[in-house]
């Protein structure tokens, strides 16, 4: 026994000398941030606060691609924790000649126990075989999961095939996808994901468009395609196909007719059922998109805050954007969806207050954006999930407050910053939730940014892009869009870019406070859009869950009482368009310093649809669900 106990301990000194050899490097950007006995953590005066590793019931790896193993009576799916229980509808699901392919669930359920759980496939034949797989051999199914508390965790689909010995085997399926991307003109870009490896086409009449290598993660280009022109697409894989359709957009510059939509904020609401599908209200994003895709829409943009997010953990934040695309999808299968990050889609370290006694999570805890940024950051995780365009902005390396110029101390802007067209209108996609660490008060000590702040170089970008588009002949509209309102009118009077006022709110880095307060730098950025362009119609914002519309000028009271700074004056009025109806909580309207200048407040579900003519553009409001008209005006 004795001999066992060395054995033991000579394992655990190697397994702690290795972790401590490969210690995670520390951006430079952070402060108090250290190893103490091998343990990462924050140093505040004399006390350590350790890291807290994550370890979430369900994530993608489990939950989106469970071990599928063949039985006698059907299918075995195997989630790989024990922790998970609760059951299991499932269902065929036809796809010839439908245009919207879901399942239709059997009238009984399949228990899981122990994170294992039996479909009974084969009780899915005769009267209720409506895909013929019995004489084919081949099925596809959907499946959902609901745990032991009742709270919907995943829609799933499988595409199945007998083997030799009549078992139903996996076979290759889509876990997400096919999604249209990028649309321009004469080109575009097709996205899905598969469970194997493999060597997956689109199909455009007798156009093959193909990947170079067998792979999960499918982006396809498609060139040479004419302007405004509706294609039929097939996506095949392995023996498997399925049918969509998509639009080219027009050329640059045209003037002709076209509608696009706008939301934000569809991460879990109240009510049960698909109002919480693990982090996201399916039901109304549902809602949105097929609304929208009933009116035409030629895309949709959606801005922050997908899902609950806040995680720790990757993985699991990869199941809760996983269940957004998937709710997003009849709408993406079909038209291109641009989507920005909100404070929702952080993905953190997590600190422990050591000597913390209160009940609440978030005060007991710190916590920064997670670092290797390439590989753990929120924005390597949304760039991993999304197909977005890509501008030439980098990162917040090389400004002035970078600390080094030898190393990377911050996340990439890779496809959470960028800016596209459609006919006449620009469309420029800002993050104001960069390197955000959301433990707002701890922030001079970890360093971090706060929740609404542009930092300079992005600032930068903004005023190079704008400025590229007012001298553009073929561009009559430009609209911005970051997640957090410049003016908040119901729920966030306490940050966005307002802060109750306090102008001493401002990112710190290396464990100093940039230049700029939070104020200033709100001014900075309208600055750029109304007084250095004439074609800025509106800025697009979430955050706030509600619908509102203000229209700022210079009469407008847009600072605190006691302010002795600069103050800007606009050369004209301009429009801020917050919706953040998708699905969240709702705010109401609060007593705010601009509150006479709100022309139109609602708490229910709005879905925007600017309706673009040449040089005008008019914009209705509607419910989503009940079909209301909220409001309908014209911008320009």
């Amino acid at each position: 026994m004795k001999t066992i106990y060395r054995w033991a301990f000579l394992l655990l000194f190697i397994t702690g000398f290795s972790l401590q050899a490969q210690k995670i490097k520390i951006p430079k950007s952070y402060s108090n941030i250290k190893y103490k006995d091998g343990v990462l953590g924050v140093v505040n005066k004399k006390e350590f606060y350790p890291e807290e590793i994550p370890n979430p019931v369900y994530t993608y790896s489990k939950i989106a691609e469970p071990k599928i193993t063949s039985t006698d009576d059907g299918i075995q799916l195997n989630f790989n924790d024990e922790r998970i229980n609760g059951k299991v509808s499932y269902g065929l699901i036809k796809v010839d000649n439908v245009k919207y392919p879901g399942p239709v669930f059997f009238k009984k359920t399949a228990k899981v126990k122990n994170g294992k759980v039996v479909i009974p496939f084969k009780r899915l034949k005769g009267k209720y075989d409506f895909i013929n797989w019995e004489q084919t051999g081949k099925a596809r199914i959907g499946y959902r999961f609901i745990d032991d508390k009742g709270q919907t965790i995943y829609d799933g689909r499988l595409n199945l095939k007998k083997d030799n010995n009549g078992l139903f085997q996996e076979d290759i399926y889509l876990i997400e996808g096919p999604y249209i991307n990028q649309v321009k003109a004469e080109s575009l870009i097709i996205s899905f994901k598969t469970n194997k490896n493999v060597l997956a086409q689109i199909r455009i009449g007798d156009q093959v468009y193909s990947d170079v290598v067998p792979t999960r993660q499918h982006e396809i280009s498609i060139t040479g395609l004419k302007p405004q022109t509706s294609y039929n697409y097939a996506v095949l894989y392995d023996d498997w196909k399925e049918y969509y359709q998509f639009t080219t957009a027009p050329k640059k510059g045209c003037r002709g007719k076209f509608t696009f939509a706008y939301a934000s904020d569809s991460r879990a609401g109240q009510g049960g059922g698909e109002r919480d599908l693990y982090g996201v209200n399916a039901y109304v994003l549902k809602k949105m998109m097929m609304f929208a895709g009933y009116k035409n829409a030629a895309f949709f943009q959606f801005t922050g805050d997908l899902m609950t997010g806040y995680n720790g953990s990757n993985d699991k934040q990869n199941l809760q954007l996983l269940n957004w695309k998937h709710a997003a999808g009849n709408y993406w299968h079909y038209h291109p969806v641009y989507v920005a990050m909100g404070n929702h889609e952080s993905v953190e370290r997590i600190f422990k207050r050591t000597g913390y006694k209160g009940h609440s999570y978030y005060l007991g805890h710190l916590f920064v954006d997670k670092f290797p940024f390439k590989k753990y950051s929120a924005e390597a995780t949304f760039a991993d999930n999304f197909t977005m365009p890509v501008s030439d902005l980098k990162s917040e390396d090389g400004s002035a407050f970078d600390p080094s110029r030898k190393t990377e101390d911050f996340p990439s802007y890779k496809e959470n910053v960028y800016d596209y067209t459609y006919g006449n209108v620009a469309m420029i996609v800002m993050n104001s939730n960069y390197w955000y660490a959301s433990s707002t008060a701890d922030i001079p000590l970890t360093s971090g940014n706060v929740h609404g702040y542009i930092m300079d170089n992005q600032l930068q970008w903004l005023k190079k892009t704008m400025a590229k588009y007012e001298a553009d002949k073929d561009i009559d509209h430009i609209f911005v869009t970051f997640h957090t309102p410049a003016f908040p009118n119901a729920g966030h009077m306490g940050d966005d870019m307002w802060y109750n006022g306090n102008n001493q709110i401002r990112p710190y880095v290396a464990g100093k406070p940039v230049d700029k307060g939070i104020i200033e730098r709100r001014d900075e950025i309208l600055d750029i859009l109304v007084n250095q362009s004439d074609k800025f119609v509106a800025l697009l914002c979430g955050d706030e869950h509600n619908y509102s519309r203000i229209e700022v000028n210079n009469n407008t009271p847009i600072y605190p009482d006691n302010w002795t700074g600069k103050k800007i004056k606009f050369k004209r009025p301009f429009v801020q368009i917050t919706n953040g109806s998708a699905g969240a909580p709702y705010y109401s309207l609060e007593q705010t310093p601009w509150r006479k200048f709100v022309k139109n407040f609602s708490t229910l579900h709005a879905l925007m649809l600017f309706n673009v003519d040449g040089q005008h553009i008019d914009m209705e409001v509607i419910n989503p669900d009940t079909f209301e008209v909220i409001e309908k005006v014209r911008l320009r």
